[in-house]
């Protein structure tokens, strides 16, 4: 009997505390809510092309997906100060190119290191003739990492639609070495149907630019992986010019980045 008794007593509790830490889920939920300053708002609106021409709702995409990247990548500087004009632009360049893939994290950054210049390959920024480097994604040792010069950093906000853009260019080396190798071909982004007529596609573009007739970047004809990211930088930097001069390829890319 007494039994029955607590069980009786014991249902409402339960209703009860379940309700309360229902409630105050809820509750928390909303007031950890976060929504970028207006001064960064400001900054993506003056700087970012690609923010600007986006719906007031993807907007709002857009900053959620910028505070969420900064909260799980460390950026530092090395030799220079890191302002917040940096951060927006550095988050911008990771966000432009996945827009279209909510879920999509970079599993393989965990560090972005900007200096204030360019380096050359043993890192040096300072006193070598050789620093032509603007931007790096790390191997072997520094796996994990990004550098950055932040002048670079800068100039391809600076100079919108001229289809360079050093930080979009080395997120896009990123995406295409999520599938284990920085090849050119981002198979996580592609049917495997569509593969060879892409790799098809990149050596008719490459042998273009070095019959000078082709627009792109030189640096393209370093290898597929190189022409990949001066392709996409080109791409997402002034896209009327890259559709009217790139038909082709501005399909594919439209394709893989699921561009509308």
């Amino acid at each position: 009997m007494l039994g029955k008794v607590f069980i009786i007593l014991l249902i409402p509790v339960t209703i009860y505390v379940v309700y309360y830490l229902l409630n105050r889920t809820a509750k928390n939920s909303k007031t950890i809510k976060r929504v970028l300053s207006d001064q960064g708002k400001e900054i993506l609106e003056e700087e970012v092309a690609y923010y600007r021409q986006l719906s007031g709702q993807d907007k709002q995409e857009f900053e959620m997906r910028c505070l969420k990247f900064l909260d799980t990548v460390k950026i530092e500087g090395v030799g220079v100060e890191i302002e917040l004009k940096d951060y927006m632009m550095i988050a911008a360049s990771a966000i432009i190119p996945i827009f279209a893939f909510k879920n999509w994290t970079y599993p393989n950054l965990t560090n972005i290191m900007v200096y204030p210049s360019q380096f050359n390959s043993t890192y040096q920024f300072e006193g070598h003739a050789d620093r032509n480097i603007m931007g790096m994604v790390g191997e072997g040792a520094m796996n994990g990492q990004m550098i950055l010069s932040k002048s670079a950093l800068a100039y391809g906000f600076k100079n919108a639609g001229d289809g360079h853009n050093t930080a979009i260019h080395e997120f896009v080396h990123l995406i295409d070495k999520t599938d284990g190798t920085v090849d050119g071909i981002p198979e996580n982004l592609l049917d495997k149907t569509g593969v060879i007529p892409f790799m098809n596609l990149i050596r008719e573009e490459i042998n273009k630019i070095k019959a000078n007739k082709s627009d792109i970047d030189a640096y393209g004809m370093t290898s597929p992986a190189e022409f990949f990211a001066v392709a996409s930088e080109y791409f997402f930097e002034n896209p009327e010019k890259f559709k009217l001069n790139h038909p082709e390829l501005y399909r594919s890319l439209s394709e893989i980045f699921e561009q509308s």
